[in-house]
């Protein structure tokens, strides 16, 4: 039996689905779960950096897996288009919240050369995609997603806030 298109589409929809909503929870569970043993131990996160520290947690997140889907599914395709918006604008978002951060590690570390070639490439990249220079675009979104993959090992090393919070 031949798979449609449709089906195809609708299968990977679905796996998107279902390692977003397992991200999210695990992000939650972990959340919690640190936030209840932080405040067993008498800590408080510095005023307002609780709030970046959300937005930063539930843009990446899902940025993952999704970055992830629309780097190895079928290009050029509608749902490829959007899904990459919708990548793009989470990975602006997690860029910029990531200045709001500093407060929790002391100040502006290497971390955020990283959320500066963000906010450079994808732009950038999106230009070169209307030029029609796809090659070009695809370098700079590999590049995007591969910073984010490193910038999230490098958040939860030891002595780094998110590190400290999550794994003690």
């Amino acid at each position: 039996m031949a798979t449609t298109t449709a089906s195809v589409n609708t299968n990977a929809w679905r796996r998107f689905a279902v390692a977003t909503a397992i991200s999210l929870a695990v992000t939650l569970l972990l959340l919690s779960l640190s936030q209840q043993t932080q405040r067993a131990a008498g800590w408080q996160p510095p005023s307002g950096a609780h709030i970046a520290l959300y937005v930063h947690l539930f843009t990446v997140v899902p940025a993952v897996p999704l970055g992830a889907f629309v780097l190895w599914a079928p290009k050029g395709t509608a749902t490829h288009k959007l899904l990459g918006r919708i990548w793009a604008a989470l990975m602006m978002v997690t860029a910029i919240s990531s200045f709001w951060l500093q407060t929790l590690n002391g100040g502006l570390s290497f971390i955020h050369i990283f959320s500066v070639a963000t906010l450079v490439s994808i732009p950038v990249s999106i230009w070169r995609a209307r030029r029609g220079d796809i090659k070009g675009h695809l370098r700079a979104m590999r590049g995007v997603y591969a910073g984010l993959i490193a910038a999230g090992l490098f958040a939860v090393a030891p002595g780094r806030f998110l590190g400290e919070m999550l794994l003690g």
